[in-house]
């Protein structure tokens, strides 16, 4: 299954969904800061997501619950090679620096890394 990118706003319903594994539109209208977008803008959003593959739903009478079908791992995943693919390069090695020149990234997280992909190996 080949993962699209999403929006800013289908990857705030999907963060949503993952939060919550299962819910029906009033559940996710509910997570949405003040001021919540209108029902039906959420509502689209949710057919649009059905569309790319991202979620399906069960019918409980007039109601859709929805599920996510991609976890949010995945996503990140695809979402992080598209990211160092299009800004790095390609390079990790060019993101994690540019992580660490703009001080998002400490000497100490760097280091925390390295321990844990030489305990990996």
């Amino acid at each position: 299954m080949q993962i699209t990118q999403l929006t800013k706003a289908e990857e705030q319903v999907m963060q949503y969904l993952w939060e919550i594994k299962k819910g029906f539109l009033k559940d996710v209208l509910e997570l949405f800061p003040e001021p919540k977008p209108h029902t039906n803008t959420v509502s689209t959003i949710l057919k649009v997501l059905k569309e790319k593959d991202f979620v399906d739903y069960e019918v409980h009478g007039r109601q859709h619950e929805y599920f996510p079908l991609v976890s949010k791992e995945k996503y990140s995943g695809k979402s992080m090679k598209s990211l160092v693919k299009n800004y790095f390069e390609g390079s990790y090695k060019n993101a994690v620096s540019f992580l660490v020149e703009k001080n998002e990234m400490s000497v100490e997280d760097l280091e925390f890394l390295l321990n844990e992909l030489k305990n990996k190996s």
